[in-house]
């Protein structure tokens, strides 16, 4: 499987329509590959908290648009990262909010193929949970795989903040997950935490990790980079730096099954354990 990773940087200053057709164009440039991946809240800003209403867009807004174009034009699988959704409808969600943080992923045709809301909401009160509602349900994704191993991965959907929560990871495996997709608008203060995070991901699920960061600095916050491919053996395909970059990496995901069966780790879960709740 060909996959490229966006670490897409920008500041302030750039517009967001100007964003929008930039990040097109490096989509559009990823041709041949089977994954395109960019980050969390590219366009909208990931610490712009002062902004996200106002760009906030439905699933089939402007940015979706866009994005939809460019995976077609490129023939690729787009995982656009996130964008600040705000329903069609302008219905609440539960907590009474109008916002989520809501992942996109696209065919190689341009269809809208999976969503996914971010469940965890990073802010400790504020930020994302003072104005944003938690999504409630995992998503997974197959990924066609052009490669001579042929067939697809079984991919599931997660957002930055996330990565905090193993329960989340166990969980996507026993639906099946052999790839994680992690969008992020990591700051470069906790930047060893994305890393070493990442890394114990891909390990204790055996699972392959594509965690695509953020670069730049926007809203007063640098942002950490380091996007990055993990082998369920930990072993790391690729690595960014802190600006912008794209990685572009070739991985057999017939790795996940034969580490899976070399290394059995997996068959000696013991859950439930007795008088754990």
């Amino acid at each position: 499987m060909r996959i490229a990773v966006i670490q897409l940087g920008y500041d302030d200053q750039e517009p967001v329509a100007d964003r929008v057709i930039r990040a097109a164009t490096l989509v559009r440039a990823q041709a041949g590959h089977d994954l395109v991946v960019l980050p969390e809240l590219w366009a909208p800003g990931g610490f712009s908290y002062q902004r996200w209403d106002e760009r906030a867009e439905p699933v089939d807004g402007p940015v979706a648009s866009a994005m939809s174009a460019a995976a077609r034009d490129a023939a690729v699988m787009l995982h656009a990262g996130s964008i600040v959704e705000r329903r069609a409808d302008g219905a609440p969600g539960p907590e009474g909010k109008h916002l989520w943080n809501t992942s996109l992923v696209f065919t190689a045709d341009g269809s809208l193929a999976a969503t996914y809301r971010k469940i965890h909401r990073f802010g400790f009160g504020l930020g994302e949970p003072l104005l944003m509602e938690a999504g409630q349900s995992l998503s997974l994704v197959d990924v066609p795989d052009s490669s001579p191993s042929a067939g697809v991965a079984r991919a599931a959907l997660s957002t930055c903040y996330d990565l905090r929560f193993p329960e989340l990871y166990r969980a996507q495996l026993d639906a099946g997950a052999t790839l994680f997709v992690i969008p992020a608008a990591w700051p470069a203060a906790r930047v060893r935490h994305w890393t070493l995070l990442a890394h114990a991901r891909a390990v204790e699920n055996q699972c392959l990790v594509v965690a695509c960061n953020t670069a730049g600095t926007h809203a007063g916050v640098e942002m950490g980079g380091h996007s990055q491919v993990v082998l369920p053996t930990g072993d790391v395909v690729a690595m960014a730096g802190s600006d912008e970059q794209v990685l572009s990496v070739e991985v057999d995901m017939r790795v996940v099954a034969d580490y899976r069966a070399s290394f059995p780790v997996l068959t000696d879960r013991r859950l439930p354990i007795a008088g754990l709740s």
